[in-house]
């Protein structure tokens, strides 16, 4: 059974025998020497496959947020961040890169976003720079600006919608997509 005044590395001063691991913890992590190796084998513990970096390390580029199923975040500002995941609902204002709204997903505010893919809900003000796919699953009210639209059979788009925030060199594409 474990005892909480040991199970993290504090010694029981009423025990006889302290417990092994607390010890050498403790005298690890005071000299300097031991420290360095400790970190090392821990830095180089998620990285060890034969040389090679995970999967998902090597095919995801920039920081990524991912709001979990029954997660709410509410009242923040997101910033500094390239792709936010909707799997719960999000409150916020924010300005990134990709924003992958999931079935379930819900946000609810103001977002300037490059590419924007909709399966939930987003309803606010919504500034899609380059194009935004809304799928059969997708309800988009608002505000929204966008470059390029495609809009999945079934997928919903209400609001003062306007197109022309893309780049001024090509025109504004929309397309209608049958679901399969």
């Amino acid at each position: 059974m474990l005892r909480s005044d040991t199970l993290f590395g504090k010694r029981d001063t009423n025990s006889p025998n302290p417990p092994l691991s607390a010890t050498n913890n403790s005298s690890a992590l005071s000299s300097g020497a031991g420290t360095s190796n400790a970190f090392n084998k821990t830095a180089n513990a998620g990285t060890f496959n034969g040389g090679q970096q995970p999967a998902t390390a090597s095919n995801e580029v920039g920081s990524k947020l991912i709001v979990g199923p029954n997660i709410k975040l509410k009242g923040v500002e997101i910033t500094d961040c390239d792709t936010l995941v909707v799997e719960g609902f999000v409150e916020a204002t924010m300005d990134s890169r990709v924003i992958q709204i999931a079935k379930d997903g819900s946000f609810k505010g103001s977002a300037g976003i490059d590419i924007a893919e909709i399966h939930g809900e987003f309803d606010g003000d919504l500034t899609v720079r380059q194009k935004l796919v809304i799928y059969s699953t997708g309800k988009v009210s608002g505000k929204i600006r966008y470059g390029n639209l495609v809009i999945e059979e079934g997928g919903q788009l209400s609001g003062d919608v306007q197109v022309g925030v893309g780049a001024a060199s090509s025109p504004p594409k929309v397309a209608v997509a049958k679901s399969m």
